[in-house]
This record gives structure tokens, C-alpha cells and sequence, in this order.
């Protein structure tokens, strides 16, 4: 699923067998991807999964350190000035001056972007009901993050990168960003990159979606395609103390993932592509049902460790509660 994919559309993205090592820590592991031109591109993870680093390698700032990466047609390293002005960026860093007024940000990204829309940046100002005088250091976080995106798409950028911009905004904010992202596509036909842990506003904005997982593209496919690749199935073993690790073991479906014990019930996530029945299931096996897969099912089952419910008890040393209260922050 590491391969690069075939597009017959120009790309805005490219990356090659892109790998990177900090220390001891390898960020990125062998990562390729295309991004097509007029895409909303969601890149989902856990923190520490990679995310950041491979953004910060589309915008120029590390150096690959095998592997290639081209942006807009251009490498973001040996034409980073040129790509940076195609470019619109925003964080979950809250890094703006805050000695400028909203009218000193305006102007001061007018004087760096030759593409900057004046009326463009009016225009949101007014939406997002920021006053040109009023200081950023006033502003709330929301308000802020609000100031972050004028800054971000009034020069109407070919490609806006956003990683986590919603992280720790109210609703209401989240929902601005989210429909600023929707009029830049919608209306313009530019491409998006979204890196978020919110799946909901993922499923929401994308039409394409990634998940990384400890420095590595695991999977990376249309979102009309997550059910279409995926059921999940619903069993139940006759032996109701049977773990984790046994469950996996008597009831061997190699192409299946994500296993999942609760109230008594199992479930795991298997290719709709293969050859795989509830007719071969082992006797002591039944098959309950086929559900259709949400791209939170999809995600937990590639990041989250097998698990089973608190009551069952699992003698691995594995702790529920901890990955549930991680897991839950993606919902």
C-alpha cells in the first residue's frame, strides 16, 4: 500500500521512497504518495506517527535523507523560494506577532506575496469579524488561528498545507477553518492537505485520506473507497474467556485487522477483495454479521494495539484504559 499511485491527473505532490532518521528515531520510513492537483488530501496519525515531519519536507525545511519529494512540479529544497510563494501554511503553533494588528499582518504578507488579493483578505477579515486595528495579542487562540489563515490563503495559494490547525480551537473556530477549506477547493479548484487527529473533520472536508503510523504510509486511498475495500465482521467464540492472543490464534484470518472484543462480540476488519468466507470459520467460531466500515474503524484498526474490553482481561499487559482515552481524542 507503500506504492506510488498511478494518476492520469498532474500531481501537486510527489514522494519517492522518502525516508528520514533523527538520532536514533526514524521519523520517516520508505513514504511514497501522490497528491493530485485540486485534491482535499486528509493525513491522519497519532502524534509522533510522522505527519509533521513529512509536511516539513514538502515545505523545504529538512532535507531527505533518501528518497525524493517535488512539489508543484518543483523540489521544495533547490527552488524553495519559488515553491514557498505557491504555497499557504498553518500550524497548530500559535506564531503570529502578537505586537502587529491584523491590518500589520495584512500588509506585511502583501509585501512578500506578489499574488496577494487585497479584497480577498477584506473579505475574510469581515467574515471572520476581525477589525484591522485590533492587536493579535488580544485576540483569543481562535481568534488568532482565524488571523493564521488570512495569512494563509488571501494569496490564494496552489497549495494550502494545514497541520492540526484545529488542535485545542472551540468548535466554532474548527468550523471557520473547515469552511475556508471547503470555499478554496469548491470555488478555486486548489489542492489541500489536512493533517488532523479529528476523523469526524476529515471525513468531512477530504475526498482523499493517508494514515501513518510510526513513520510509515500504511494506507492511502479515496474516502468513497474506505468501505468499499473493508467489511467488518462480527463474531462470537463459544469459549467466552478466550484473549486476545488466542482469538488471533484459533481463529487464524490472515488478511484480516483491527481484532476487537467487546460485550462478548469480536470484531476485525477483512478486504471485501479476498478470499476469505464465514463459511471457513472453525467450529467453535460464528459468524453474527457484516457492518459497514467508518474511516474511525479503519484507523483504529491500523494504530490501535489488539484489545480487548476491560472485563475480559487480557494477560498480555496490555491496559485498555490507556489506549481508549488515546483513542478517544480521534472521534
Amino acid at each position: 500500500m507503500n506504492d506510488v499511485q498511478e494518476s492520469s491527473v498532474q500531481d501537486a505532490v510527489v514522494v519517492e521512497n522518502l525516508s528520514q532518521r533523527f538520532g536514533r528515531t526514524e521519523a520517516l520510513n520508505d513514504v511514497s504518495l501522490k497528491i493530485p492537483q485540486g485534491t482535499v488530501f486528509g493525513l491522519l496519525g497519532l502524534n509522533g506517527a510522522g505527519k509533521t515531519t513529512l509536511l516539513r519536507h514538502l515545505l523545504g525545511l529538512h532535507q531527505p535523507r533518501v528518497g525524493n519529494v517535488r512539489v508543484l512540479g518543483c523540489s521544495p529544497i533547490t527552488d524553495r523560494e519559488k515553491v514557498m510563494r505557491r504555497i499557504g501554511y498553518l500550524s497548530e503553533e500559535d506564531s503570529l506577532p502578537t505586537w502587529m494588528r491584523v491590518r500589520d499582518l495584512t500588509q506585511f504578507c502583501e509585501a512578500i506575496y506578489p499574488a496577494w488579493d487585497r479584497a480577498y483578505a477584506a473579505e475574510l477579515c469581515e467574515w471572520f469579524e476581525l477589525a484591522p486595528d485590533t492587536k493579535l495579542r488580544s485576540l483569543s487562540k481562535g481568534g488568532r488561528a482565524r488571523a493564521g489563515l488570512i495569512a494563509a490563503i488571501a494569496h490564494k495559494p496552489d497549495l494550502l498545507v494545514l497541520d492540526e490547525p484545529g488542535s485545542g480551537l472551540d468548535p466554532l473556530a474548527r468550523d471557520d477553518i473547515l469552511q475556508a477549506i471547503i470555499r478554496t477547493v469548491s470555488l478555486e479548484g486548489r489542492t489541500v492537505i489536512f493533517s488532523s487527529h479529528l476523523l469526524d473533520e476529515v471525513s468531512r472536508v477530504c475526498d482523499q485520506v493517508a494514515i501513518m503510523h510510526q513513520g510509515k504510509l500504511i494506507e492511502s486511498m479515496p474516502m468513497m473507497a474506505v468501505d468499499e475495500r473493508y467489511e467488518e465482521w462480527i463474531l462470537r467464540s463459544r469459549d467466552e474467556t478466550i484473549t486476545t492472543q488466542h482469538a488471533r490464534r484459533d481463529c487464524p484470518v490472515d488478511s484480516g485487522l483491527g481484532w476487537h472484543q467487546e460485550d462478548g462480540e469480536w470484531s476485525l476488519l477483512v478486504p471485501r477483495q479476498s478470499d476469505l468466507s464465514p463459511a471457513a470459520l472453525p467450529p467453535d467460531w460464528q459468524w453474527i454479521e457484516s457492518r459497514h466500515v467508518t474511516l474511525k474503524r479503519l484507523f483504529e484498526a491500523h494504530v490501535r494495539a489488539p484489545r480487548q474490553s476491560a472485563m475480559a482481561g487480557d494477560p498480555s499487559g496490555h491496559t485498555p484504559g490507556h489506549e481508549a482515552a488515546t483513542m478517544e481524542s480521534l472521534s
